[in-house]
């Protein structure tokens, strides 16, 4: 079972975020922004890594 938590709440939001980060405010910084560009695109490709997660996210079943 997907956990609703890690992909909807954690990684859609760092997705928007990081993509925001990365196209509007990079062109604003004139001296950081190929810096401000690349921590917006890792910020969004660790938000597709959490909602991956989250998809295939499983609890283990114990039994005792």
């Amino acid at each position: 079972m997907a956990s609703k938590a890690i992909s909807f709440g954690v990684g859609i939001p760092m997705m928007v975020v990081g993509g925001l980060i990365a196209l509007l405010w990079a062109p604003a910084e004139v001296e950081l922004g190929s810096t401000v560009e690349f921590v917006g695109s890792l910020i969004g490709i660790l938000g597709v890594v959490f909602l991956i997660a989250g998809i295939f996210y499983r609890k283990e079943v114990i039994i005792s």
